[in-house]
């Protein structure tokens, strides 16, 4: 088994660990984060109604040069945050989907809170 393997391996056993534990209803929502090497998306879902209700990501990001780094993850969450804030949407339950809660997937989180989302 490779390095790569074991590390997915790993992160899956702790996301379906994270999962049993934290479920989105329709008034606290799961805001699921999906980590990459090229970009950072995120969604608030409905886990009864299987929907999702808000999403944002790298790509949705408007300006030319943006960078794969902590400050455009923020962004990203800030804009998650706006969004979810347009459809009513102001408590969340957050899954870090297996990522520690390190780097990006916590600028993230800060970029969301500092967009009036609670956690």
């Amino acid at each position: 088994m490779s390095r790569l393997e074991k590390k997915n391996e790993r992160r899956q056993k702790i996301k379906k660990s994270i999962r049993r534990k934290v479920r989105g209803t329709q008034e606290r929502p799961r805001l699921s984060v999906f980590r990459s090497n090229r970009g950072i998306y995120a969604q608030i879902i409905d886990d009864i109604q299987g929907i999702t209700l808000a999403s944002a990501s790298l790509m949705h990001l408007e300006g030319e040069n943006i960078a794969l780094n902590l400050d455009s993850a923020k962004e990203v969450g800030k804009l998650l945050a706006k969004n979810a804030l347009e459809k009513g949407l102001k408590q969340v339950v957050f899954d870090r989907n297996g990522y520690l809660y390190h780097g990006r997937i916590k600028a993230l989180a800060e970029g969301a809170r500092e967009g009036g989302l609670e956690f």
